[in-house]
This record gives C-alpha cells, structure tokens and sequence, in this order.
C-alpha cells in the first residue's frame, strides 16, 4: 500500500506538523507501506502532490487551518483519495472553539462559559472584569496552545487579546479554572487510559510544557469510578457528538470532580512527546500498531461514507 505522509502545511502549527509527520515515517511497518512524505508549503501543493504521486491513502499530519479543518479533508475527497482520521465536517465543527463548545453545552456536557470576541472591536475590558480574573485568552480556531495566555489583571488582557487577535479572526476568553489537567485518546470509539498533565514551569499546560523535554509531567490516572465515568462520558458524548471518526483526543480540566472539556482534537499530535502514542502505549498499542489502526480503519470509514462497502 502506498502511503503519502501529509505534513507542513500553512498554519501556526507547521513545524509540530513536521514532528508528527517525521514520527510517523519513522514507525510505519515498511513490510507492508511504500512511504511517501509530502511536505505542503502552500495549498497549491496538495494537489499536485497527491496526483503526482498515486497514493492509495493520505496520512494525514497536519495541525491547524488548512489541515485539521476539514478543507485538505475536502480536496482529497474531490479526488477520490482516502484520507485518515475525521470526515469534513467533523473536523470543522471541532476546528472552530466556539460552535464546538455551544453544541456540547447544548448536550449537557460541561465546558467553560466565556466571550467571543470577533477582534479588536469588541475589545471590552469592563465585561472582562464581570467575567473575573484569571482569565485564558486564546484563538478560536487554534492548537498546540500557540497564541493561548494566562491572563491575570486588565494590564495583562490588552497584548494578549491583540496576540490572539493577529492569529484568528475570532478568539476566546474564558475564565482560567485551576483543577488537573487531563486528556483522553479515542481509537474507535474507545477510550484508552486517561492521561494527567502537570507542569513545574507553568501553571497550565503551554506550548513549551508540551513540546520541550521535560516541559511537563504526563501520567497515567486512576480515579474513583464515579469520577472515571464522568470524565469517559464526557469524552464519549463529545466525540460522538461533533460526529468524530476513527481517533481523537479531547482535552478537559477536571475541577471540583467535574470534567470540564477545553477541545477536541482531530488530528492530534503525533509527535515523541504527543499524549496519544503515550496512552495507546500504556493500552499495549506499540506506535506502528497504532498508524496500522488508523490506515485500516479509517479506509473501512472512507468506503463506507463514500457508499464503497
């Protein structure tokens, strides 16, 4: 089977994307893949790319706009290419924060209420102050905690709205809930061991926390059983919900034993560092028999949304 690593591409996120890709090349099982790495400078790229090089599926590695947002997701079924992990509109709903957000509210599930501020005009320091600091300001279509601050007095909120600002159209302020940070790896629909997230460095889980050695301390969790299936539930109902596909990771903070989700993500790092190769690793899932999950079962999806089956 051939096997085009899709990775780069244009947004904040490319050079995680280039981790995960390389990752990727690294552990697939070259007795059974031709391995092809596609690097995406701009869009223009993916097509020729994909066209020049008869691929059989696109693995995707990609992070951010253009790549986690449904967009690359379109093009490659106007091509008819098979492509790994969410469909289209998956992947949009779960890109954009705020409608994400207000579907699970509407499903009862738990996620921080805050602003959406649709940029600089509607700057409003006074309602932020009703809001009540700490407060996290951060892009509404963003990842890898990329333009995210932790905001403590109305000195602080004016650069980092305007960061925000520079990197989305639309960004969001909620209020900073101090809790433990966990996240929670889906693979078909199965929720594999819950991961917890601290860092020494700062007090939330940030860009360097995530992607530098030793940024954060991430461990298996056990909880109480009524605890555990809250926190299951909530990543169950929120991956069924925005119609999620063959694997996803949904970040939460639990405060006061109530699981609070911050996203979900579609396409979520696979880099040496990332959290889902680290809870399928204490599942028993090696990272070459994880990407071989994911290429069969996302062809079995393809064909099957595709009415190939």
């Amino acid at each position: 089977m051939k096997i085009g690593v899709i990775m780069g591409g244009i947004s904040s996120e490319r050079e995680i994307s280039l981790q995960t890709g390389q990752e990727m090349i690294n552990h697939l099982d070259r007795s059974r893949y031709e391995v092809v790495p596609m690097v995406i400078e701009q869009r223009a790229d993916l097509i020729a790319q994909v066209q020049q090089a008869g691929i059989d599926i696109a693995l995707l590695a990609l992070h951010g706009q253009y790549g986690e947002d449904g967009t690359v997701q379109g093009a490659l079924e106007t091509l008819g290419i098979p492509y790994t992990g969410s469909g289209v509109l998956a992947s949009s709903l779960c890109m954009n924060k705020q409608l994400s957000k207000t579907l699970l509210k509407a499903a009862g599930v738990h996620t921080p209420a805050g602003l959406c501020w649709q940029g600089m005009d509607d700057y409003d320091p006074q309602v932020v102050e009703r809001l009540g600091y700490p407060v996290i300001v951060k892009p509404n279509t963003g990842g890898s905690s990329i333009g995210i601050q932790l905001v403590q007095n109305e000195k602080e909120l004016l650069p980092a709205v305007q960061e925000a600002c520079s990197l989305d159209q639309a960004i969001l302020i909620e209020p900073y809930y101090k809790g433990t940070e966990i996240t929670c790896s889906i693979v078909d629909g199965e929720v594999l061991p819950i991961i917890s997230i601290s860092s020494a460095r700062s007090k939330w889980f940030d860009y360097k926390a995530k992607y530098e050695v030793g940024g954060a301390e991430e461990k298996v969790i056990e909880f109480p059983p009524v605890i555990e299936q809250r926190v299951r539930e909530a990543a169950l109902t929120s991956y069924r919900l925005l119609q999620c596909k063959v694997y996803a990771r949904v970040d939460m903070i639990l405060c006061q034993d109530r699981p609070y989700v911050l996203e979900v993500n579609t396409l979520p790092g696979m880099t040496a560092n990332s959290l889902l190769p680290k809870s399928a690793a204490a599942a028993g899932i090696t990272f070459t028999q994880l990407l071989d999950h994911i290429i069969a079962s996302s062809l079995h999806e393809r064909k099957q949304e595709w009415g190939m089956a």
